[in-house]
């Protein structure tokens, strides 16, 4: 069905490829995931199969490509948008009409598909995808995960052969996710639909593939097989391979009733979880600098909102205190981006204030907001505008009327510590997906703000730049600052979050440390949990540190 025979592509004005040498095969009815680092060529390659690149993107390319037996460079996308589906990383990035049915409905008018044919299909791509109660909803009132949902269903509505996919999982919850991935299963085995998508989230994924295709960031070859084949040759995988490649299991697991197949235990489930609740108090804490952490940095009071006549926010209390990071999750739509922009007064309640050391923001503007609370959108390309990175941190002391030289922390100094020193003078669009957003956090941290605000940071971020991000944020926390993560990423709040919140249809329904939270709901519950339920343990780490420990005696077998 597709063929890649070394297969060398490079951007305009750039020296190194893109892709370097790419041979390899998909079958008809494949189920194949694309993985790597970012920057790895994973998009690049994705885009080859509509024949976006070069016909769109220009450059170089060498080698030969065919799907589904046409060739993309010669063909363009013209033709092969009749065979291949195609889904962006931003869903916006291909809308065109304003509500949710027109959406659907409109590359099936555009390839004059008769008006009972059509009706058919959009409903049938709206059941698919659970969009039938969002059908008349204006586009720009949905939330990120059902935007996605919704370029998805525009895709399948016109019956590919192929479904590409970049990222489609990245704004979903873990349940939407795996409603998502549900769907993209039946196609695939009912219609023997070839899905070929990209992601990173690899513990969502991995259960559901026959193939991965493994790019590396450095001359290596092109990894691809069968998931047991080349998961043990790939660097920084998801905790349940992770632990099973530290533990010597083999066959390695893809899913976790197969991990499950490797342990019985015995241990003291009473003596295991105080040690571990310590461990995380201890962790939580250790190395805070001196800071009031009676007065919170940032505080909402009954705070309601709404978009018209729909309630977005009820009734919602929150304090954020110096030296914590907080994480607030639940299902799209639950108001968590809402809760967000009224925090900053980009959104003003109907009800309650909000506010920031100690004063209302009520009647400040949201620039002086923004100068005490940094706010991250999920899009990390909206706050970039300048030429050069260090002119991105340059244009937000600009902005705040604060000279360069008397910045809280000095912009060449920032860059270095976000890794970034040696892309002072690059434009920061050419840059990766980690790489920008840790220009935007630089943009934002730039003034020293007492609170950050991150909305899914982890998005289009591998293993390595989600360590990177995790890091800073642990070396943020421990500077007093205080952190709110809005995250669907349960891996994430595992190894970062000292405290868990869960939103329900605008109102906060649960909050308390990580382990008892994220142990409530089989939706939130992180994989190691998944794997030992009678044990407090939530991380690789902890469970490693607990087996060492004795805690626990595994028996593993095939």
């Amino acid at each position: 069905m597709i063929h890649f025979e070394h297969v060398t592509y490079t951007y305009p004005d750039v020296t190194w490829p893109a892709l370097r040498d790419v041979s390899l095969a998909i079958p008809a009815g494949a189920f194949a995931l694309v993985m790597g680092t970012s920057g790895a060529g994973k998009s690049t390659l994705l885009r080859c199969l509509n024949g976006l690149v070069p016909h769109f993107s220009g450059g170089a390319i060498r080698g030969q490509i065919t799907v589904a037996g046409l060739d993309p460079v010669v063909a363009g996308p013209p033709a092969l948008s009749q065979v291949v589906g195609f889904v962006f990383q931003d869903p916006e990035a291909q809308f065109v009409m304003d509500r949710v049915e027109d959406e659907i409905a409109f590359a099936l008018e555009n390839a004059a598909i008769p008006p009972a044919e059509m009706h058919a299909r959009v409903e049938e791509a709206l059941e698919q995808l659970h969009l039938t109660p969002l059908r008349q909803r204006k586009l720009e009132t949905l939330s990120g995960g059902e935007k996605q949902r919704v370029a998805i269903a525009s895709a399948l509505a016109l019956r590919p052969r192929i479904l590409a996919l970049d990222e489609p999982t990245s704004q979903l919850d873990p349940q939407s996710a795996a409603e998502l991935l549900d769907a993209l299963v039946r196609l695939n085995e009912t219609l023997g639909l070839t899905v070929v998508l990209v992601e990173h989230r690899l513990e969502r994924i991995l259960p559901f593939v026959d193939q991965v295709i493994y790019l590396p960031d450095d001359d290596a070859p092109v990894l691809s097989g069968a998931p047991r084949d080349v998961l043990p040759h790939v660097p920084l995988l998801p905790p349940l391979q992770a632990l099973a490649q530290a533990l010597g299991w083999s066959p390695l697991p893809l899913t976790l009733e197969e991990g499950r197949r490797f342990v019985t235990y015995r241990f003291s489930a009473q003596d295991m979880s105080t040690d571990f609740d310590g461990l995380r108090r201890k962790k939580s804490v250790s190395s805070v600098q001196s800071v009031d952490k009676n007065t919170p940095v940032l505080e909402v009071r009954d705070l309601e909102a709404a978009y018209g006549s729909t309630t977005a926010l009820r009734g919602v209390d929150v304090a954020l205190h110096p030296g914590e990071i907080v994480a607030l999750l639940g299902r799209n739509g639950a108001g968590k981006t809402t809760l967000l922009k009224c925090l900053v007064g980009l959104l003003h309640p109907h009800r309650g204030d909000v506010w920031v050391e100690g004063r209302s923001i009520a009647k400040m503007d949201v620039a002086d907001v923004c100068q005490r609370v940094g706010y991250l959108p999920q899009d990390p390309n909206a706050l970039l505008f300048a030429d050069t990175v260090l002119d991105e941190l340059h244009i937000t002391l600009h902005n705040h009327n604060i000279p360069v030289a008397a910045a809280p922390i000095a912009p060449e100094t920032l860059l270095e510590r976000l890794g970034l020193a040696d892309k002072a003078q690059r434009y920061p669009r050419d840059l990766s997906v980690g790489e920008r957003q840790r220009v935007a956090l630089g943009a934002i941290m730039v003034t020293q703000p007492g609170a950050l605000l991150l909305d899914e940071p982890t998005r289009g971020l591998d293993y390595r730049a989600k360590a990177q991000l995790l890091d800073l944020l642990r070396a943020w926390r421990a500077e007093g600052l205080a952190i709110l993560l809005v995250t669907h990423d349960v891996e994430l709040i595992a190894e970062a979050a000292g405290r868990v919140m869960v939103m329900e249809q605008g109102a906060i329904v649960a909050q308390g440390n990580p382990a008892e939270v994220l142990r409530a709901s089989p939706t939130f519950t992180p994989q190691i949990a998944q794997l030992f339920p009678d044990s407090d343990w939530l991380t690789v780490g902890e469970a490693l540190a607990g087996l060492d420990a004795g805690y626990l005696k595994l028996d593993t077998r095939c």
